[in-house]
């Protein structure tokens, strides 16, 4: 019989190997730019494919995006903020240091 694992468990087995914590923060802070994206283009009463042909985009691309279904390059945060009329910061913000 096989061993049963419920999902904590297949959880921390994934997230020991290696890499994986790299993968998981580069999906979270993707995710969070969509969920931004798609907040910004919301308020603005715009649909996806207004949002693509802003940014010179496909509509599949923005919702892609959105889902946070890819790491974007910052071309193209520079392309979606010129659309949204918004600027890009990026910022390298110093942790504080171990105990």
């Amino acid at each position: 019989m096989s061993e049963r694992i419920d999902w904590k468990e297949l959880r921390n087995r994934r997230m020991a190997e290696p890499g994986a914590a790299e993968a998981h923060e580069a999906t979270r802070i993707a995710y969070e730019l969509g969920k931004t994206v798609r907040t910004m283009r919301e308020e603005r009463g715009w649909s996806q494919s207004d949002l693509a042909s802003r940014a010179a985009m496909t509509q599949s691309a923005v919702a892609r995006f959105e889902a946070g279904g890819t790491v974007p390059t910052i071309p193209v945060l520079e392309r979606l903020a010129r659309a949204l009329d918004a600027d890009v910061e990026v910022r390298l913000t110093p942790r504080a240091p171990a105990a």
